[in-house]
């Protein structure tokens, strides 16, 4: 890992910068599958799938019989963790659900909101180095919650034309409507466009590499809305000499074997629990199947020693981390202080992975520091908010006049006059304010 010693703050920006392609570099070829799965449809998904993922599929729908089978490959120890899991993910998103906000805002005007449910969402899964089912709880749970018709999900197929069981079990078990073998570019454009066999849906959630990511980005051109820009997997962790080097070491490195391009920061004010996570790293990488994938990630990745608390929160926010654990002595400090973070794990016994699993907040978190504008996933990203007014006679000669005065000033007459026929109407009735 590079080392880096009380950085000077105008050189923050450049060390701190991710090690992931600019949208330029990938557009053109995010553009030009796009606009092939416009015009050809499945045809597309089934050349795309040939060539990135070296199958070539009569279908592209998972059949009732492929769910059957892939429920008596899973493990009924794997089914009861899954099942706890998902347990905990809807007891945290249900409590999230808000009642409909009413107010008079004056005396005859009756204002309220509503939510109300997206109705055809897509999840998109990633299915190659590691098959993500644990993201399927995090996205198709609060999609039923939030009550939402259709919920499609897209994942690459193997090599053999199949799909993880693991992540088949999980769709079907979250009540997952529609599930395609297809990853990628083409995945997403599917999804924004609708093909003969994949519909169109109407916002797309999910992880993925750069060029998912950068799909996903270029659907929002063609009236599709995102979940948001969620890239390679990043960790940030604040730790003085209370924390556990052990404990930090294998934080580091489980978001290190999610890929080459994931990116794991150390920011300490003790040189001496950098150099005991530094000895713990290579010890322990050394025992990891992904060994080779940690590697390079730990490549791209900095141990940061900072002159004390206040320099490490600032740097902190400057960086927007998805993931950050801070395992300090002064908690109320960081956690008074700390702006930007997708999702914040406090304590030497609260590991990332418990968010990534099971303890019941969602893993689908902002990357490349988008954590300063956006939220996680949560149950509101499923659903949209309605708005409704109701004016009553007595309402509309109190507000009335307010409304001509200002569409007047802006040059609205037919706006104006909305209101003034309405007033002269009231007027030629004889009707009182007082009266309902």
């Amino acid at each position: 890992m590079n080392r880096i010693y009380n950085p000077n703050k105008k050189t923050w920006k450049q060390f701190l910068r991710r090690p992931t392609q600019t949208v330029d570099d990938i557009e053109a070829v995010v553009m030009e599958v796009f606009q092939d799965v416009e015009s050809q449809g499945d045809g597309s998904l089934r050349k795309y799938t040939q060539k990135f993922d070296y199958v070539t599929l009569d279908a592209l729908s998972v059949t009732d019989e492929e769910l059957s089978e892939a429920e008596k490959n899973i493990s009924s120890k794997l089914k009861e963790a899954i099942a706890l899991a998902k347990s905990n993910i809807e007891k945290f998103h249900r409590a999230q659900q808000t009642p409909k906000v009413e107010v008079e805002t004056m005396p005859g005007v009756h204002c309220w909101q509503e939510k109300r449910p997206i109705q055809k969402v897509g999840l998109y899964i990633p299915g190659g180095t590691a098959p993500l089912f644990s993201t399927i709880l995090m996205l198709a749970v609060p999609a039923k919650i939030a009550g939402c018709k259709e919920v499609v999900l897209c994942t690459p197929p193997d090599k053999n034309g199949n799909v993880n069981p693991a992540i088949l079990y999980t769709a079907g078990l979250c009540g997952v409507t529609q599930i395609f073998k297809v990853g990628g570019i083409q995945a997403i454009a599917a999804m924004t466009f609708g093909t003969e066999s994949i519909p169109q849906v109407y916002k797309i959630f999910g992880p993925g590499n750069q060029y998912v990511t950068v799909a996903k980005q270029l659907a929002t051109k063609f009236g599709v809305s995102i979940d948001m820009p969620a890239g390679p997997s990043e960790l940030l962790v604040v730790a003085d000499d209370t924390a556990n080097p052990a404990f930090v070491a294998s934080d580091l490195l489980s978001q290190a074997e999610h890929g080459a391009d994931s990116q794991v920061l150390l920011i300490s004010t003790s040189e001496m629990m950098i150099n005991k996570v530094e000895k713990e790293i290579e010890i322990q990488i050394k025992d990891l199947p992904r060994e080779e994938i940690a590697k390079k990630a730990v490549a791209n990745s900095k141990l940061i020693l900072v002159k004390n608390d206040q320099v490490a929160v600032e740097l902190i926010n400057e960086y927007g981390p998805e993931h950050f654990i801070m395992c300090v002595e002064n908690e109320d400090f960081y956690l008074q202080n700390i702006q930007n973070a997708g999702s914040v794990f406090i304590g030497n016994y609260t590991p990332e992975s418990a968010g990534d699993y099971a303890s019941g907040t969602n893993h689908t978190l902002p990357t490349n520091g988008y954590a300063k504008q956006y939220s996680g996933v949560n149950l509101d990203s499923f659903m949209k908010s309605m708005t409704y007014q109701k004016i009553s006679k007595a309402g509309m000669q109190k507000i009335g006049h307010t409304i001509e005065l200002m569409a007047e000033a802006e040059g609205l007459q037919a706006h104006k006059s909305a209101v003034t026929l309405r007033l002269k109407e009231l007027k030629t009735t004889n009707f009182k304010s007082s009266e309902v």
